[in-house]
Parts: C-alpha cells; sequence; structure tokens
C-alpha cells in the first residue's frame, strides 16, 4: 500500500486529485496536509473527509518540524506538491508570501524527501514560467523567463527540484500545465470570476483589450496528467500538460455571457496588470508520448464550468462574501 502526502489538497487543483486518485486506487492511502489559506477550503473535499484512507493534517509545509512529524507516523512513500501561493494579482501585492511558500517550502518537502527516501516526488508547477510566448510553443528544455512574483517563485521551487534530483539523488518529476477550469476554483481566478459576477449581473473586469491568449483545461485531465507522470514518469523529468487549444480571453467571457443569457454589456475593460503576459503556449509532445491526451474540449469544458457554479451557489456565495469583498475592491474598484 501507498501513503502519499498531498501538500495544499484542500484547493483547486489538490481536491481534485485526491477524489480522483481515492477513487482509482483503493489500496492507497492519502494524507492532506494544507495550511488553509483563503484558497484552501475544507469543503472541496466534504465527499471524501471519511473515508478510512484519507487524512488531513492542518500545517505549513514551511514548517520542518511538522512535515517531518507527518512524514514518520503515516510512513509517507510518495509526495506530491500542490501547495503554493498562486494567484498573479496577489503576487504583485504581496511578493514575499510566494517566496516563502513556492520556495522554501518546496525546499522543506524535499528535504523531507531526501531525508525518508521517498520512491517519488513530484512538483506541480505552471505555464507561466516560461513568460510571454508570442511565436511557437514551449518546450521542457527552454529558458524560464517568468515575469512575475508568482511565475518567479514557481521556477524558483522547480529549480530546487531539478537540484535536488541531480545532487542528491531524490526521484523527482514535474508537470507545468496551462490555466484550469472546473468546480470548486477560488472566484479570484478569471473563469469562476467571471461567472459568478455573470450571475449577478456585475461587470466582468477584462484587463487590456483582452487579447491575451490562454490555454484552458479542465481540471480533471490535468489530474490524468499528473497521475501519469507520478507513475511513469522518468524521474529528473519535466512534463508539459496543456490541450493546444487557445482562447483570447475576450472570447472566453463572451462565451461564458451568452451560456448565461447576459448581455455583452457586462464586459469592463480595467488597465491592465504590469507585466501582463500576452500568450502561453505548451508543447505537449512529451506528455503525449507516455499516453496522455487531454479530453475534454474547451467549449464542453467551460459549459461543465459555468454549469457548476450556476449549481452551487452554496459553495462560492459564502466566499465573496467575506475578506474576498476587500481584495476585490482593492484590486478593481468598487464600480
Amino acid at each position: 500500500m501507498k501513503t502519499l502526502l498531498v501538500t495544499g489538497g484542500a484547493g483547486f487543483i489538490g481536491s481534485h486529485f485526491i477524489r480522483s486518485m481515492l477513487s482509482k486506487y483503493p489500496e492507497y492511502r492519502i494524507v492532506n496536509l494544507d495550511k488553509l489559506t483563503y484558497a484552501g477550503n475544507p469543503d472541496n473535499l466534504r465527499d471524501v473527509e471519511k473515508d478510512p484512507r484519507y487524512a488531513f493534517v492542518h500545517g505549513d509545509i514551511c514548517d520542518a518540524a511538522l512535515v517531518d512529524r507527518v512524514m514518520e507516523e503515516h510512513r509517507i512513500d510518495v509526495i506530491v506538491n500542490f501547495a503554493a501561493e498562486t494567484h498573479v494579482d496577489r503576487s504583485l501585492m504581496e511578493p514575499g508570501a510566494f517566496i516563502q511558500t513556492d520556495v522554501y517550502g518546496t525546499y522543506v518537502l524535499l528535504e523531507a524527501a531526501r531525508k525518508y527516501d521517498v520512491e517519488r516526488f513530484h512538483q506541480v508547477s505552471t505555464d507561466e514560467l516560461y513568460g510571454a510566448v508570442m511565436e511557437g510553443s514551449s518546450v521542457e528544455t527552454d529558458i524560464l523567463e517568468p515575469r512575475s512574483p508568482y511565475s518567479a517563485s514557481k521556477a524558483g521551487g522547480d529549480h530546487m527540484v531539478c537540484a535536488y534530483t541531480v545532487s542528491f539523488g531524490v526521484p523527482a518529476t514535474i508537470t507545468r500545465g496551462s490555466n484550469n477550469i472546473g468546480p470548486f476554483q477560488y472566484p479570484e481566478k478569471v473563469v469562476p470570476l467571471f461567472i459568478t459576477n455573470a450571475i449577478d449581473d456585475l461587470p466582468l473586469p477584462i484587463y487590456g483589450d483582452g487579447l491575451q491568449m490562454r490555454d484552458y483545461q479542465y481540471v480533471l485531465d490535468h489530474c490524468e496528467g499528473i497521475d501519469l507522470v507520478l507513475h511513469r514518469g522518468e524521474p529528473g523529468g519535466i512534463y508539459n500538460l496543456g490541450t493546444g487549444v487557445e482562447t483570447r480571453n475576450i472570447d472566453m467571457a463572451r462565451f461564458i455571457l451568452d451560456r448565461l443569457g447576459k448581455p455583452e454589456t457586462l464586459i469592463k475593460h480595467v488597465t491592465d496588470r504590469p507585466g501582463h503576459d500576452r500568450r502561453y503556449s505548451l508543447n505537449c509532445d512529451k506528455i503525449k508520448k507516455l499516453g496522455w491526451r487531454s479530453r475534454q474540449p474547451f467549449e464542453e469544458a467551460l459549459e461543465q464550468t459555468i454549469d457548476w457554479y450556476v449549481d452551487n451557489e452554496w459553495w462560492w456565495r459564502k466566499i465573496k462574501n467575506g475578506s474576498y469583498r476587500a481584495y476585490y475592491e482593492k484590486q478593481y474598484g468598487k464600480g
């Protein structure tokens, strides 16, 4: 029996990963270590919290003593690191928090992986650390050119993972995913932000001209890719995960409004954020050689995402009524 330590498992992608792994591997046990910052939500895993194969530990990956205790008490075989500060806008406000979690926290986990001789350490990363890609598509060997404190902190974490593989033989892998969409995504991110605002007839704040190009993949497709790399990826390997379908942000906004029967007059262009990357694009040939394909077409994935937020106001409405409102007004203004 394998016991996985999943860090940041109460967040968006991590919670889907935990649920899918418990469903697919009945012999696995999962320990979820999560600090429960604003984006970590126990509601994301209400359906598995009583599963005897699942355990939750409230704590910070930067706490080395706590991480050691979890490794020993639960006899962890595998570490999968989702824990991170992830929002570009917030990284422009508070860069230090991103360095602490995304770089130092990754170091603490790597030290634990080294000390307890885990079978695999997997780092969940992002396409944003390649920087703006105006032509072609990023391959895993490209030079990293992060342009925000968030992407720089994730690049730092990835470099630490690679260094621990070379220097200490830690059997580590990395996946770099494109933008995810799906249920349980905190509504500061653009897709749930636009959906929930549109439901309430509030403006959809689009940065600049809205022509930024993104690759939106369904979260469960991403989780399947992580699962595959975790089990079949080459130690030291880095794998891109994306759909290869690019969408302009303004077109994504129009799709949401059309699906909800709302007018395009809700689109509100706001001042672009500093250093906003115009385009990301991933070459995913490497992961495809392992047999992975993105299964959900973009429009179907977005339709399912929209419908989930329509049907689950219980989950997001209480979030948007709390400290979220102060952040939103600071970022976009009250209008």
